[in-house]
């Protein structure tokens, strides 16, 4: 299995862009996938540049309604007219951002573009869905944990209000290959504690790997009480037989708190490394 990071927030070690976003390249023994499609076609040149050719993509996994992992997937649909996009139905929802009452603009869209679910490639799910014996996408139907508290400013707007977001349009994809199963998120917006269970639940064991952002980023300085809650979801992260890969939302510097704590067991993926799978 080759998993490569097309684009996210810092640079790596190769000549690729970085922006605010994420996109993953899957190849596994029967597809060629993408994992998000980042914030807009730089994720495109940077494959080009890593010489992949997305144009052999079958599958593309929306994993939620964010503008930031959705952005190249119609300069995408350009290239590549066969690949089948999978997204929630929810995720064409109207998402905003509150930046806060000194912001020039209040609330902020961050939804995806609307001409996306008129693709003739979009296939629209609802809930848990099996693709094949290698690919499948399952949701949290109920929470087990509180939400970061990060979330607290990802609001919905429906019928003129807007109320906080329950992330009902975020899924995830597991790959089975090998005897391996990994976990692949863009945000963990419903929380990493709580996928990990509902995993569980539908899966009966932990994943060998997950990949994944755990929505920790923040612009301003921590408060004490947001320190705690990072350090409380690395400890209990520890309990998992899993190696974690995080990027993107997760912010350097809540990875400098986890990774004081878990260790060799957490790592991070910049824009255009591989990740290795054994």
């Amino acid at each position: 299995m080759k998993i490569i990071n097309l684009i996210e927030d810092t640079k790596g070690p190769v000549n690729c862009a970085c922006e605010h976003g994420l996109s993953f390249y899957v190849k596994t023994e029967k597809h060629v996938l993408l994992m998000d499609l980042g914030p807009s076609e730089t994720v495109l040149i940077n494959a080009e540049d890593l010489g992949i050719d997305l144009k052999t993509v079958d599958t593309v996994i929306l994993s939620h309604g964010h503008y930031d992992h959705s952005g190249g997937i119609i300069p995408f649909s350009r290239l590549n007219t066969k690949a089948s996009i999978y997204m929630q139905a929810s995720a064409d929802g109207d998402f905003y951002a509150d930046d806060g009452e000194d912001a020039p603009l209040r609330y902020r869209y961050i939804g995806i573009d609307k001409d996306i679910p008129l693709l003739p490639g979009v296939r629209i799910i609802d809930g848990d869905y099996k693709i094949d014996e290698e690919l499948e996408l399952f949701t949290v139907r109920s929470r087990s944990h509180a939400l970061p508290s990060t979330n607290s400013r990802l609001l919905v707007k429906r019928n003129g209000t807007y109320v906080k977001d329950d992330f009902r349009h975020e899924h995830f994809l597991v790959i089975k290959q090998d005897g391996l199963s990994i976990l692949m998120s863009g945000c963990a917006h419903n929380g990493i504690l709580s996928i990990l269970d509902a995993y569980k639940d539908r899966f009966g064991k932990a994943p060998d790997v997950a990949v994944t952002g755990f929505h920790l980023m923040k612009k301003t300085a921590y408060s004490p009480d947001e320190i705690k809650e990072i350090e409380n979801i690395a400890s209990e992260l520890l309990s998992y037989p899993t190696r974690f890969v995080t990027c993107h939302c997760t912010g350097t510097a809540a990875y400098k708190i986890m990774k004081a704590i878990m260790g060799d067991r957490l790592e991070y993926v910049h824009s255009g490394s591989e990740i290795t799978v054994s």
